[in-house]
């Protein structure tokens, strides 16, 4: 164990002093999927209550309402990245409303039940389907679940001809619906391509996030974001995107899981591995990945893609990029997240790059 008074571990940056960074915690799990069953507040009952005082003859009728129930209310919350919070808490109540009393007083309304969840999140009707809201900022909300109504107190059924009732109203119960919640990451940049790619390796050193990093493919399991600044007033939010194989738009492999979060990402970063540990062509790699996003929203093979040809220390670098670019019809980018090789024009390509997007 380290002593306090040991001298703090330096931790590695990049070797252009123009790019700054601000750390990203890693979630210990990562869940962007959840059914959740909310069960809204009953109002409360109304009161049948006569004033009888001694000074007060004909007091009549003084039974106040009920209170209203509290609601289930989803809101989205900047400080939150995943739907893993919600993963132990499937059931929501809110409160009742409490029943009015004597003295035309009314109860008290029951507290709503707030399910705070990350900014990009659907949430949608689970027996019917349909969308309820896309919260896509933070501080946006949605009622999922109603209360119900406070009953009226018989104070409200005097009539000329009925000054003494006895009626009153019941509380109306509270709404229950089972409600979807699906998390669409909020990113600037994709990082995709195929597993073992270095998507990762270039998402820990660009931003400080710590995604898990090995030697073998479908490391990444879940994405993972990081930010990355250039001078003090400049930075985008990067996602990892888990590895995608051919066939993820139909469920094969983990990247299915996925894709949907790409869908949110002004601009993509496609990492193409010029040495495939399976031996696969990293032209044929390319193209398969191309083919699975148009097929799970042809809008996707119209995003503005950076394509960037990764370990550029391997002898195969500057062929696949060559092969690449004659493909293509432009520059290839190479870079080495092991070296930095490339990495400070990558930057700027991808600030560039947003820059256009937010010009049209």
């Amino acid at each position: 164990m380290e002593s306090e008074d040991a001298a703090p571990r330096a931790l590695p940056i990049l070797d252009f002093p123009s790019t700054l960074f601000r750390p990203a915690e890693r979630p210990s799990m990562f869940v962007d999927r959840m059914v959740i069953y909310c069960q809204a507040g009953d109002g409360g009952d109304g009161s049948a209550s006569m004033r009888r005082e001694s000074h007060v003859p004909r007091g009549g009728p003084n039974g106040g309402d009920g209170g209203d129930g509290g609601s289930v209310i989803v809101r989205a919350e900047q400080n939150v990245d995943s739907l893993s919070h919600v993963a132990g808490h499937r059931h929501w109540n809110a409160e009742r409303g409490l029943h009015g009393g004597g003295q035309l007083k009314t109860g008290r309304c029951g507290k709503s039940s707030i399910v705070l969840v990350a900014p990009g999140t659907l949430v949608k009707d689970a027996k019917h389907g349909h969308l309820l809201k896309d919260l896509t900022n933070s501080g946006d909300e949605v009622i999922v679940a109603h209360g119900g109504r406070g009953g009226r107190g018989n104070k409200h059924f005097t009539t000329p001809t009925h000054q003494a009732p006895r009626e009153f109203e019941h509380g109306a119960p509270g709404e229950l619906r089972t409600v979807l919640l699906e998390l669409k990451l909020i990113a600037d940049v994709g990082l995709i391509g195929k597993p073992n790619a270095g998507k990762s390796t270039l998402l820990s050193r660009l931003s400080r996030a710590q995604p898990e990093i090995a030697n073998y493919p479908f490391t990444t399991k879940y994405p993972n974001l990081g930010i990355v600044r250039s001078g003090f007033d400049r930075e985008f939010v990067l996602a990892d995107i888990p590895g995608l194989i051919e066939g993820a738009h139909a469920g094969v492999g983990l990247g299915h899981e996925f894709l949907r979060h790409v869908e949110r990402t002004r601009i993509l970063v496609h990492l193409v591995e010029p040495q495939p540990m399976d031996g696969s062509d990293p032209l044929e790699n390319y193209r398969a990945i191309r083919e699975e996003l148009r097929l799970h929203d042809p809008a996707l093979a119209e995003r503005t893609e950076l394509v960037v040809i990764t370990k550029s220390e391997l002898p195969d670098a500057a062929p696949a990029a060559e092969l690449l670019s004659e493909e293509l019809g432009h520059d290839v980018m190479l870079i080495s997240a092991v070296t930095g090789q490339g990495l400070p024009e990558l930057i700027h390509a991808i600030f560039r790059g947003l820059d256009e997007v937010s010009e049209k």
